[in-house]
């Protein structure tokens, strides 16, 4: 396949290429310049300077696991029963054929990260999918790349209804250290074992689940909307030595020199939305801006389906209105950006050679509400014509 006379937003150093062409060989990038010929009777896909991204990637959410027009019978992102299941992992709950899926795509989407909500103190992985596919298993671009955990309102609203333990944000961390101290000690004892060629007899789903995480292979994504909660979960994988993502980070703004001394990169959203509870109060599109600009990495999020998927470069457009946030900053947080901050970089997130082939493209910016999808392209397959 041949793009041609496209205005390409390569979100790598080579910028903006007006008039720009892009070849696709067996699902990957293999070309991209100007006044490139057909060859081999390819696909040409000729344009006339619509605007063409790499396929938009969604770093927090639950697709397929909060199904399309359905209730409990489609729910599948907490398991309300323990506080402590870090065993859970989100493939496992995935419906790939949720029209959602479909959704997504139709609105420029090609990579969601999902997983398990936020009842629970730890609730298990996330994984990243391409979105297009009937087994979840071959829509797999990463697997696990975190391992969910939850600060404030959720887990306490959740387990005080149960008279259990945590009803209060201090059960929370300590629910937390626990676990992270237990699967420390169980590793311990793996690797004791096993350096003397001894049988180790007490496997463990629980703590077998925290060994990518201890190990740094993974980080903790960790659910904090509020700003001591932000500071709790970056307490914590500082005392423990982890990595962290700050999801949601809705009063990341009102403590961004404290995030931008952490390290850790920011997932915010979802913002197009009501404040439904007391720890969004503070909920504003300036927060991309404000982090952006003390230096943080920042990926605008739906948390789908509290906003749908489609919708991921509206919120990244909203993010500029009246907020300083530039066209090309807000393109990041939905493109490259995402992608670095999950680990996925070497495939998605940029229009390079070598890279999947997850192209997108609009008839005018992505970050307009009235622009419209024309193709969405997945490993070099056309799955969306308007």
């Amino acid at each position: 396949m041949l793009i041609k006379n496209g205005k390409v937003y390569t979100m790598s150093n080579f910028g903006i290429l007006n008039s720009g062409d892009i070849r696709i060989d067996k699902g990957k990038i293999v070309e991209i310049g100007n006044d490139l010929s057909p060859i081999n009777n390819e696909e040409v896909i000729k344009l006339n300077g619509e605007f063409v991204y790499p396929g938009f990637i969604d770093v927090h959410g639950h697709m397929g696991l909060y199904e399309w027009g359905m209730g409990f019978e489609g729910a599948d992102g907490n398991e309300m029963t323990d506080p402590i299941t870090p065993h859970m992992r989100g493939i496992d709950g995935i419906n790939p054929m949720d029209i959602s899926f479909k959704h997504a795509r139709e609105g420029g989407v090609t990579v969601v990260v999902s997983g398990p909500g936020s009842a629970n103190v730890c609730g298990g992985t996330f994984g990243a999918f391409k979105t297009y596919g009937t087994c979840i298993d071959e829509m797999v671009v990463k697997n696990p790349i975190g391992m969910k955990v939850a600060f404030g309102e959720n887990p306490k609203r959740v387990y005080n209804s149960k008279s259990k333990m945590p009803m209060t944000r201090m059960g929370t961390a300590a629910l937390l250290r626990s676990l992270i101290v237990e699967s420390k000690n169980y590793l311990a004892k793996k690797e004791k074992a096993e350096s003397k060629n001894e049988v180790f007899t007490e496997f463990n789903l629980k703590y077998e689940a925290m060994i990518p995480v201890l190990k740094k292979e993974i980080p903790l994504k960790a659910h904090c909307h509020r700003a001591d909660d932000i500071l709790t979960a970056i307490r914590i994988a500082k005392e423990f030595d982890l990595d962290l993502t700050l999801d949601h980070c809705t009063e990341g703004h009102l403590i961004a020199d404290k995030i931008k001394e952490s390290g850790f990169p920011a997932i915010v959203g979802p913002t197009m939305t009501h404040a439904s509870k007391i720890e969004l109060g503070n909920k504003t599109f300036d927060t991309p801006s404000v982090l952006i600009n003390k230096g943080v990495k920042v990926a605008i999020v739906t948390d789908h389906p509290v906003i749908e998927q489609e919708y991921l470069p509206i919120c990244a457009g909203l993010a500029t209105k009246n907020t300083g946030l530039s066209e090309l900053d807000a393109l990041k947080a939905i493109t490259i950006n995402a992608a670095e901050i999950v680990n996925i970089q070497d495939k998605v997130g940029s229009i390079e050679k070598g890279k999947d082939a997850d192209i997108v493209i609009f008839d005018k910016s992505a970050l307009f509400s009235d622009s419209k999808c024309l193709y969405t392209i997945i490993n070099g397959e056309i799955v969306h014509r308007l």
